[in-house]
């Protein structure tokens, strides 16, 4: 996205505002540089500095530096033709909001200050030196007289005090839209002041400011009596920024005000006349709560203390290492810290993770809160366990889970564990990609209308999906939530967010995630306009057969009365937020969580190691406190990445010929996307509309997760990862027989994208090359090489059915087995057979019979899914399939052994059993 793209008066590209206005400060310093070494067109270059500063100043007041003062000398220097001044002053500005100089240095704010700075922020803290007070910026939004803001700055600036933590600037907003804009551009604001009395019409020349927040900001109708447009501002940002801290300051009765529903929004709320020094003084407690990370801090005193060990755990202290004449290198490398800080205790503060009652547990709690959550639980054994933990908590031998057959494998293996039977349910295919997406919301109904028909709907206990996909797809968790509740209103939903925890802090994606879908059903639900939709809805439906199919493509809506919002999300910290490997959360809005609290200790009990890694437990803490202060930023910086990714690469003379980044429309077929929407950014889609698609839509694609598809270039996914590896030194995700996964997260930066498009430009030219080199049998062999990529593809397997001895009802129409017994049954060698996969007996069994039956779980990576789990029949796809794979990775399957199987005579002892 260039410049260019985004001087456009219009708010379209304005939700990535902190990246543009970077490249505009960029560009206007350039431009000033080309003024101030003079030419022949003089006037022609001032014109453009004018036409850049006017850009600039449309939304610089957004942010409070470089504030008025600076900008107004800017502007004096163009006035008066002063080329070398206007330079200079672009020159620092430019530095120091590039640089984040304004945050640590009161130089950065004298116009008259020429020094020259060093791109500090990204250099790791040893190579600093001493640590600087974080700074953040607060909004005062205030019916005050504009002319009067700058004092008012002053003024706040003078109550620093040397023993406060942090230190901030103010900008300000004087009416409602004004307000809303700046909490959406600027994320360096923490905090929010809230002056009764502004109006509600822009004082900021946006032309298209209303229609921009009311789809991003989902804004309800104003209210028109006294102050209420203060409390509305309140839900509205609340709404768009949870982690921002709101206060108030009224003339109305503070007291009647703060205990009113209308004050939920806020921290605190204080009368007009209130020292200004308390309101300082409570904006810095606020800033402190979420910076406060309990077992972090409490950690680095532990290390600082003298302790004598006599436990387990001889590395703690360092004795054993730095005394030690063959692993001193071992110190050198990690430092002393790191093992200063390591202990088996769980004493002197440090907590207990399996009882935690003080640190871990204060953790916990800032953690729920920074996610949405009712509850919050740290696992330190990745979120292969935390799946484990929440299946076995709220499922019992015999309830039926309605599941993504190709969710991951820890899931599959919650089930043997707790005895639950899994009804699977298929996701679309992509079977151009050897992939598939997710599960329509049809199908799920489906599978609980065949559970209703079938007698067992009272067995099913949870719904179970990943979201978002490995590959991106983002269900749709309110419409998903709010229709099957309406078929049975206490089922329990496990969302499997492994790859999506970041998406809490990104207002686009927040919408997408399991906490944000079950804190609006709440609010919904307990609505009175609510209750009058389900009431009006109910008239007008009449009597319905409840298994009458014509609900399948019907919206349906709970019984306000009976429903239950009982949401369950997992994930990998460690996987898009700044935590140590295997770093993961398990976060709970369960309203009747009572009845499994018990079970989900003893799961966590079972599961959680009682030696758990000090550091990965300090991670977390601190990737929560991370996020909740800057995560909003951080978020919308790894969007944009990716969309100048996704724009580089698709439009790219020479890479575009061999690479491709898969688009929505690739990735989502058109009945799953009611908007119609292609693809991101103009002239496909501005982000007003874009955001109503991610509203709607059945599922939308995370534009952070790029499928570059490879096979054009004549590469297979591993082969294309193994390249990148080698010999450009780039790490990539997951890998499909003609694609390779790219994501951007909090950790990457323009010149690890550079990177990226600089290697692709440089395989494409080498294919251009040889290419042209070689003769028509050359040329020949790349075509059909990419044909067997692109075009003759396998088709891919969907689940067939649990055999007859695993299932109850083996004539109904649900699917649900048992397949516990299954997986048991393999640990007895004579209930099991191997068959070779090339063999003639594999074809005359599924010509003739008898069934195969698989004995274990068969993975293949790419694509990543079982293709066969126990107890399942193989059926003549499943081997299709199989024998056109050519990954070296199979879970669960040797070559030189073949498949395993469960044999006949152990089956026929399974269904005489289930007769007696």
């Amino acid at each position: 996205m260039s410049v260019e793209t985004a001087a456009p008066a219009e708010l379209s590209s304005v939700f990535l505002a902190a990246s543009l206005r970077a490249d505009q400060w960029r560009q206007l310093n350039a431009d000033a540089r080309a003024w101030a070494a003079g030419g022949r067109d003089a006037a022609g270059l001032r014109s453009t500095c004018e036409n850049g500063l006017a850009r600039i100043r449309r939304l610089e007041p957004c942010w409070a530096y470089p504030g008025e003062r600076l900008l107004a000398a800017l502007s004096a220097a163009l006035a008066s033709n002063d080329a070398a001044q206007f330079a200079r002053l672009a020159r620092k500005l430019s530095a120091a909001i590039l640089s984040g100089d304004y945050r640590r240095d009161e130089q950065a704010w004298d116009a008259n200050d020429d020094g020259d700075r060093t791109l500090l922020d990204a250099l790791p803290p040893e190579l600093i030196g001493a640590h600087d007070k974080p700074y953040f910026e607060v909004l005062i939004v205030t019916p005050n007289d504009p002319a009067q803001w700058q004092r008012a700055r002053d003024e706040m600036r003078r109550m620093r005090r040397e023993d406060d933590l942090f230190h901030y600037s103010v900008t300000h907003a004087g009416s409602f839209e004004d307000a809303a804009l700046a909490v959406m551009v600027n994320p360096d604001l923490q905090a929010v002041v809230i002056v009764d009395g502004f109006g509600y019409n822009a004082l900021l020349d946006v032309p298209d400011l209303k229609d921009f927040m009311s789809t991003h900001l989902h804004l309800d109708a104003m209210p028109t009596a006294a102050g209420a447009l203060s409390t509305a501002l309140a839900r509205t940002i609340k709404r768009y920024r949870p982690e921002l801290d709101l206060y108030l300051l009224t003339d109305r009765s503070p007291e009647r005000l703060a205990g009113s529903i209308e004050a939920a929004p806020l921290r605190r709320v204080f009368h007009h006349v209130e020292e200004p020094m308390e309101v300082h003084l409570a904006i810095l407690d606020g800033i402190n709560d979420r910076y406060e990370t309990p077992y972090f801090d409490n950690l680095k005193k532990y290390a600082l203390r003298p302790i004598g060990t006599f436990h387990a755990l001889p590395i703690a202290r360092g004795k054993s290492i730095f005394g030690s004449n063959w692993i001193r290198d071992m110190g050198h490398f990690y430092g002393t810290n790191i093992l200063f800080a390591e202990s088996s205790a769980t004493t002197g503060g440090l907590d207990s993770l399996l009882e935690p009652t003080g640190t871990i547990k204060r953790a916990q709690t800032a953690a729920a809160r920074a996610f949405g959550a009712k509850r919050a639980y740290f696992g330190t054994n990745g979120t292969s366990t935390s799946n484990k933990i929440v299946v076995q908590a709220v499922c019992k031998p015999g309830d039926i889970v309605i599941v993504d057959r190709n969710c991951h494998k820890s899931h599959h293996y919650g089930f043997v564990l707790s005895g639950a039977q899994p009804y699977y349910v298929e996701a679309f295919p992509l079977t151009q990609y050897s992939m598939y997406g997710a599960v329509p919301l049809r199908t799920i109904k489906q599978a609980l209308l065949d559970c209703q028909a079938g007698g067992t709907l009272d067995r099913v206990k949870v719904i179970d999906m990943t979201n978002c996909t490995f590959d991106g797809h983002m269900y749709n968790p309110r419409r998903v939530m709010e229709e099957c509740l309406a078929i049975k209103p206490d089922l329990i939903f496990l969302w499997d967010e492994a790859w999506f925890g970041f998406a809490r802090f990104n207002p686009l994606h927040r919408r997408r995630t399991a906490m944000g879908a079950a804190a609006a059903l709440t609010e919904r639900y307990r609505s009175p306009a609510y209750r009058e939709e389900y009431a009006a809805w109910k008239v007008a439906r009449g009597d319905v057969d409840p298994g009458d199919p014509a609900q399948l493509d019907e919206r349906l809506l709970p019984d306000p009365d009976k429903v239950r919002i009982r949401v369950y999300q997992t994930n990998s910290t460690h996987k898009s937020m700044s935590a140590f490997r295997q770093g993961s959360m398990m976060l709970v809005w369960d309203e009747d969580f009572h009845q499994v609290e018990g079970p989900f200790e003893e799961a966590f009990f079972a599961h959680t190691s009682t030696s758990p890694n000090l550091q990965l437990i300090a991670s977390l803490d601190l990737a929560r406190r991370q996020m909740e202060l800057e995560g909003y930023g951080l978020t919308l910086k790894m969007t944009d990445l990716a969309l100048r990714l996704r724009h580089s690469i698709n439009t790219h003379p020479l890479i575009s010929r061999y690479f491709h980044v898969a688009t929505p429309e690739d990735m989502i077929p058109a009945e799953f996307r009611g908007s119609g929407l292609r693809d991101y950014g103009l002239p496909n889609a501005t982000w007003a509309e874009t955001s109503r698609a991610w509203d709607d839509d059945e599922f939308a694609l995370d534009p952070t997760r790029l499928t570059v598809v490879c096979g054009a270039g004549g590469f297979d996914g591993t082969q294309f990862k193994g390249i990148l590896a080698e010999r450009f030194d780039i790490q990539v995700n997951k890998t499909s027989r003609n694609s390779i996964l790219v994501q951007t997260n909090i950790n990457n930066t323009h010149s690890d994208a550079a990177l990226l498009i600089k290697a692709l430009a440089d395989l494409a030219r080498e294919i251009d090359t040889r290419l042209s080199q070689e003769g028509p049998g050359g040329q020949q062999a790349f075509a059909d090489r990419v044909r067997s990529l692109m075009t003759d593809v396998p088709d891919l397997p969907n689940f067939s059915r649990f055999h007859d001895a695993f299932r109850e009802a083996p004539d109904g129409a649900s699917n649900e087995g048992h397949m516990r017994p299954a997986f048991f049954m393999a640990y007895e060698e004579a209930n099991c057979a191997f068959v070779r996969l090339d063999s003639d007996e594999v074809d005359q069994r599924l010509k003739d019979g008898p069934e195969m039956v698989s004995a274990n779980f068969v993975i293949p990576y790419p694509p990543g899914f079982p293709i066969m789990v126990p107890g399942q029949v193989i059926t003549a796809d499943t081997i299709a399939f199989m024998r056109k794979l050519d990954v070296k990775e199979i879970h669960g399957y040797h070559a030189a052994q073949g498949i395993k199987l469960i044999t006949p005579d152990a089956l026929d002892g399974v269904r005489a059993r289930s007769l007696q």
